[in-house]
């Protein structure tokens, strides 16, 4: 990464040898006329985190960043110039029936060892980073009374149980209404099921349904599943109450108290690092993200893998565009196949829904600068580090297996942390370029920015500020320990998230293919 600064001077990054385009650092951009140390000159104002062009380009003339091409130019651009989202025209996706399989895997680093947090050792052999009740539930048509209940039982029951950090409702959309049976129902089914076991709520889940529901309570909870404990009544169903309303909300704190008593006896204790399941995404991204944030989750994300832990990517349509990158570096080629698998899925289900990748960008990607989607997943995939990919999880699927890995799920940011809880993350990383107050209930979500200026206009949003990358003030191995000893000290307990500390949480969304009825 050639990085042009000096204390108070004009600045960009350009990040490889053969990137005809850099993106500009300063806040506010760079006026018509500027002149960069090493010569080059503005023919117009370029905003911050846009592409400046760095040689004339010719018309038709392939546009390179990440030293890949983004784009062919539909027009002469001059040196100097503003490199706008009009000027390109988007490469079309990778082929999948030619793409390099398992060509450049990389080797094994070094073990790490010596690392360790405190968790809460579950049953089945995963640990939580957090002690939370979960009450799940198996039709929207509860979610009324289960969150009348739940408010209750954070006023008058758990502050009885202080061991306890939270009561969490896991509610849904799913249940009812819905193609039970159809081909893809199997994605939310499983989903459902997958966040009743997720560690950090102890294998204690409760659930509550209606009765008459499509879903049934013993689809959701498995009687040989040992990550669960039904040993105790672990079922409620609304339809069951003899008198009314009242008698369901005593009923479910009733059941509610019967699983703090057991939650608030259980302690911390210290695990080894790799017991650490970790989710990154980014969301509300800009060209900072492949520069600053995204490189230091990916040099983080090494230093896991090292260490034996679990580290996810995911978001099918910021890879799409690299996957030929994933695929080289896939451990085998099972773990190829599944790759390619997973994008020709979301390629067919795209193409039913009469769109494509392309739909991805968003108007605040292209304010911050990313041009198409492959630009966008260019900077999406240097999360994943240098590591060789381990395997694959599909939509709504539990991890089985420990190092790097690709749990397929959509870009939303809220269908993508859902699904990651769901694959049993415990401990979720999340950046941001335009700046977000995302968070989940179930885990720990650490903000990354991608600028210095969001990370000081929104200080008690963001976490980790990784713009201090792009005016030199830290290097990306020094961001990455720093997010490394933070991911534990926040799994531990002894940090809290800001979006923990203000108790920001979006909602539990599934991803359902399958139809509506």
């Amino acid at each position: 990464m050639q990085l042009i600064q000096h204390q108070d001077s004009l600045r960009y990054i350009r990040l490889h040898a053969e990137d005809n385009v850099a993106v500009v650092v300063n806040d506010g951009g760079v006026a018509a006329g500027a002149q960069f140390a090493d010569g080059l000159v503005t023919v117009e104002a370029v905003p911050q985190s846009h592409k400046v062009a760095l040689t004339d380009i010719g018309e038709g003339q392939a546009i390179r960043r990440y030293g890949q091409v983004i784009g062919y130019a539909l027009q002469p651009i001059a040196r100097g110039s503003w490199v706008r989202e009009t000027q390109l025209r988007m490469p079309s996706a990778p082929p999948l029936d030619s793409l390099p399989r398992c060509d450049a895997v990389p080797a094994p680093l070094a073990p790490l060892e010596g690392y360790s947090f405190e968790g809460y050792r579950n049953a089945d052999g995963t640990v939580g980073t957090r002690n939370i009740l979960g009450i799940t539930t198996t039709v929207q048509c509860v979610t009324g009374v289960l969150e009348h209940a739940v408010k209750r039982i954070r006023a008058e029951l758990l502050p009885k149980y202080p061991n306890v950090d939270d009561v969490v409702a896991l509610t849904h959309s799913y249940g009812c209404g819905v193609a039970i049976n159809a081909r893809d129902a199997y994605i939310p089914i499983r989903t459902v099921r997958n966040l009743a076991r997720n560690p950090n709520l102890g294998g204690e889940a409760l659930v509550i349904g209606l009765g008459c529901e499509k879903l049934q309570a013993e689809q959701v909870m498995h009687a040989d599943d040992p990550s669960v404990d039904l040993r105790e009544p672990w079922l409620y169903r609304l339809q069951d109450a003899s008198t009314g309303f009242g008698e369901m909300i005593e009923q479910i704190m009733a059941l509610a108290e019967d699983r703090l008593r057991k939650l608030d006896q259980r302690r911390r204790v210290t695990c080894p690092a790799s017991d650490l399941v970790l989710g990154m995404q980014c969301g509300g991204s800009d060209a900072f993200s492949g520069i600053t944030a995204n490189p230091a989750l990916g040099f983080a994300a090494d230093l896991l893998v090292r260490a034996g832990a679990t580290v996810m990517f995911s978001e099918n349509t910021e890879v799409r565009d690299a996957i030929y990158m994933l695929t080289s570096r896939a451990e085998t080629p099972e773990v190829a196949d599944a790759l390619i698998r997973e994008m020709d899925w979301y390629d067919r289900y795209l193409q039913r829904g009469e769109a494509d990748r392309s739909a991805n960008t968003t108007p605040g990607n292209k304010k911050g600068g990313l041009s198409n989607i492959v630009e966008k997943a260019l900077g999406s995939i240097v999360k994943s580090g240098s590591s060789a990919i381990n395997g694959v999880i599909g939509p709504g699927e539990r991890f089985t297996r420990k190092g790097l890995l690709f749990c397929a799920t959509p870009a939303s940011d809220f269908v993508c942390g859902t699904l990651q809880l769901a694959a049993g993350m415990n401990l979720h990383v999340f950046t941001t370029g335009r700046g977000t107050p995302y968070g989940l209930a179930m885990a720990p979500v650490v903000k990354v920015s991608t600028r210095t200026e969001l990370a000081e206009r929104w200080p008690d949003l963001i976490d980790i500020d990784a713009g201090r990358v792009a005016t030199g003030r830290a290097t990306l191995e020094e961001l990455g320990w720093e997010l490394f000893h933070y991911y534990l000290d926040v799994a531990s307990g002894r940090k809290q998230t800001w979006a923990e500390r203000h108790r920001l949480h979006n909602d539990i969304v599934l991803f359902n293919p399958a139809p509506i009825t």
